[in-house]
């Protein structure tokens, strides 16, 4: 009895292993040349006056005609209170921004940038000899571009024992 178990279990330790192996393999390369853009804001027009010893009728903003005009000013009429006396004085205007005519609003898009109080405006890429490549092996080559540019490589190798 004993020596068949001994062979039993020697037939048990010869016996092939089982198990799934998978390998997967991805690589990926990524360009990127970014584009130009523009940001303009549209400033409104202010008013503001201030003084001491002065007696006015006031002044300030007449409201613009349609959406694309600026607001415009509306000048008071000062006098002094007591002639002869100390008097300070401040009127202080800002022109808005009118939306120059031509261009064209549409869906609040503007076809054509105007030149607003606030404008950033940031260059395009320029791709020059921007590139990028990887072989079935893995090696990968990018190159660089000129400014504005970016380039990621990417290999993934993956191997899963279950």
């Amino acid at each position: 009895m004993k020596r068949a178990v001994l062979l039993f279990g020697m037939l048990l330790m010869a016996a092939p292993a089982h198990a799934d192996l998978t390998h997967k393999i991805s690589s990926s390369v990524q360009l990127t040349v970014d584009a130009s853009a523009s940001q303009a804001t549209r400033l409104g027009s202010t008013y503001s006056v201030s003084g001491s010893n002065v007696s006015a009728t006031l002044g300030g903003l007449t409201a613009p005609a349609s959406a694309t005009d600026a607001a415009t000013m509306n000048a008071g009429t000062y006098t002094q209170t007591t002639a002869g006396s100390a008097f300070s004085f401040s009127e202080t205007f800002n022109g808005g921004d009118a939306i120059p005519t031509g261009t064209t609003v549409s869906s609040g898009v503007v076809g054509t940038l105007p030149a607003f109080g606030s404008v950033t405006t940031t260059a395009g890429g320029v791709a020059g000899s921007l590139a990028g490549t990887i072989d079935s092996a893995g090696t990968m080559a990018l190159t660089a571009g000129g400014a504005g540019t970016s380039a990621t490589g990417q290999f993934v190798s993956e191997i899963t024992i279950k």
